[in-house]
């Protein structure tokens, strides 16, 4: 059990250290604080996902996508850095206060499906960890490493919540967004893409 324990955390952090930054971003946009509960769901969403993934190609298809075809997810985060780019946060000047209202409730559920394409999109490569991982373990193994799972996206969200409260960093963020965005989650998209072959494949069809 205590080896089961500390080997699913070495597999959480190792794979999700890369997303710490990209969640401090999108705290430190946050408007509202209820707003954050938003970004909890959809980081679980969107880890459940791709642990669901990964645990019906470990125990019952035993099937490993290529690796050139999960890199085609850093897509989501070129194009939501590219649009932040173009658009910004769409913020409208409407005074009516149930326009006002939609609109929140409109960009709440946004960030909801941001986070989870996110989230899926910068672990999508770490299929390859989970499904050696998880075919690995037996079933009371799996339920111990799915829970500590679910408390590692508590304290990874905590704590990117903790430092994107940071004066410093939360205004350095809320001033230079519309360059800081595009220049995390380009980059992020295209490193996922190149780690995985995707950009090599497409070259060598090409070429």
């Amino acid at each position: 059990m205590g080896q089961t324990i500390i080997s699913a955390i070495g597999v959480y952090i190792s794979t999700s250290i890369d997303y710490l930054i990209v969640l401090i971003i999108l705290f430190a946009q946050l408007s509202q604080n209820k707003q954050k509960w938003h970004i909890y769901a959809g980081q679980y969403l969107g880890t459940g996902l791709l642990v669901g993934v990964s645990l019906v190609a470990a125990y019952v298809v035993n099937f490993v996508p290529e690796a050139w075809m999960v890199g085609l997810l850093g897509l989501i985060p070129i194009y939501l850095g590219i649009r932040f780019a173009i658009v910004g946060e769409g913020e409208e000047e409407e005074e009516e206060e149930e326009i006002i209202e939609r609109l929140e409730q409109s960009k709440a559920n946004q960030l909801f499906w941001t986070v989870t394409l996110l989230t899926i999109a910068s672990g999508g490569d770490n299929l390859s960890i989970y499904i050696p991982y998880f075919a690995s373990l037996d079933w009371a193994q799996t339920l111990v490493a799915l829970l500590v799972f679910a408390i590692g996206v508590i304290i990874f969200c905590e704590l990117s919540r903790v430092l994107s409260s940071i004066p410093l960093i939360s205004e350095t963020i809320e001033k230079y967004e519309r360059i800081i965005v595009p220049l995390v989650f380009i980059p992020l998209g295209l490193y996922i893409m190149y780690e995985n072959g995707t950009i090599e494949t497409f070259l060598n069809f090409i070429l």
